[in-house]
């Protein structure tokens, strides 16, 4: 039996939220600008309006 559509929506969300901690880790190790470029440009992809920032 396939998933109802919530099923679908709630696990995709759960995907998208585990994916975007991960690309966090990646970016607060990141050293060298275009690296940190690119996992921006994986989060904008993933969910367009989480801002990722530097730790000041």
């Amino acid at each position: 039996m396939g998933r109802v559509e919530k099923g679908r929506e709630l696990a995709q969300r759960r995907v998208r939220k585990h994916k975007l901690k991960q690309l966090r880790a990646k970016f607060a190790k990141a050293k060298d600008p275009s690296e940190k470029e690119a996992i921006k440009e994986k989060v904008r992809k993933i969910s367009p309006f989480t801002v990722l920032e530097e730790s000041a």
